[in-house]
């Protein structure tokens, strides 16, 4: 037991910050270009990948999981390395709440992900005994926003 319990701190204490990202695709228009960045950032160590998740919602509402395999048409698995990108961490009541903030006759995605990049940083910080209390991010839109405010407040 206390191996078990010896392992799971030594694997949580290189672990990076886990953050997620909720993206809508208004009518339904997922075309996967985003997605050789996504593998990219991948491959190259940036982030670790814990679930990908899609959801549609219907203009009636419903609320669905999608399982996407062609993104461009061309018969070839687009989401291959995706595959079996799934933690559990993302339930049937998330995909009801990811469905909730998309608007009808949308589809979206949802991705948990680890920031490898800023695991030995976390790491460290968490060796000192300190812990995350806060976090956020900031919209590029009201970044912008507010700049263009700042612009014409001028």
């Amino acid at each position: 037991m206390a191996e078990n319990i010896e392992a799971f701190t030594e694997k949580y204490d290189s672990t990076g910050p886990i953050d997620y990202i909720v993206v809508e695709f208004p009518g339904n228009r997922m075309r996967g270009e985003a997605f050789p960045l996504l593998i990219e950032l991948v491959e190259r160590g940036i982030i670790r990948i814990l679930d990908l998740v899609f959801v549609r919602k219907d203009t009636d509402g419903s609320i669905a999981a999608l399982t996407l395999k062609d993104l461009d048409g061309d018969d070839e698995l687009d989401l291959q390395l995706f595959e079996g990108a799934s933690s559990g961490l993302i339930g049937d009541e998330d995909v009801a709440d990811i469905g909730n903030v998309l608007e009808p006759g949308s589809s979206g995605g949802v991705l948990i992900y680890e920031n490898l990049w800023a695991a030995p940083f976390a790491s460290a910080v968490r060796r000192a005994g300190g812990q995350l209390v806060a976090s956020g991010r900031l919209p590029v839109q009201a970044i912008l926003a507010a700049l263009d405010e700042v612009e014409h407040a001028a």
